[in-house]
């Protein structure tokens, strides 16, 4: 069951997140609760696996490397792998495709080299190759989304 903390921190904070030297601070002064309720609150989330991380997304190519990447996974393996790429903080999301590449994912990180190195583990993790892709065009998609939560 969400609280309102949840709720509030969920929809609230999607976007304008505070860029001050304390956010969860900043955030728990908004929402009138203390700095570790927040943060036990967005453990919280983490850990129910309602949100996958907090933090920004920086279009590609502005700081370090990014790269575009697709993988061909069978349909009985695409979860485990997807779960896989997930936990590295250098992939801010994936998502399955209807194509023989099927698992599509932006890589960012702060040189080509580190790029280079995340990819070959994922490519060691997973079991399945990586076909990596230059972002010539970037196309912005505004991943916040405003969650009707009165029925959580």
């Amino acid at each position: 069951m969400l609280t309102d903390l949840h709720k509030h921190l969920l929809n609230d904070f999607q976007r304008d997140f505070p860029l001050v030297e304390r956010p969860y601070l900043e955030i728990a002064n908004r929402l009138g609760v203390s700095e570790d309720e927040v943060l036990s609150a967005l453990a919280e989330l983490c850990d129910s696996q309602l949100i996958s991380r907090v933090g920004p997304i920086i279009p590609p190519n502005q700081i370090g490397a990014s790269m575009l990447v697709a993988m061909a996974v069978p349909e009985t393996e695409l979860q485990r792998v997807a779960d896989i790429i997930s936990h590295y903080p250098e992939v801010n999301h994936n998502y399955e495709r209807e194509n023989r590449f099927n698992l599509w994912f932006v890589a960012l990180a702060s040189t080509a080299e580190h790029l280079a190195k995340v990819l070959d583990a994922i490519e060691r993790e997973t079991g399945y190759q990586t076909q990596r892709l230059p972002l010539i065009n970037d196309f912005f998609i505004d991943l916040g989304f405003r969650l009707d939560l009165t029925h959580a």
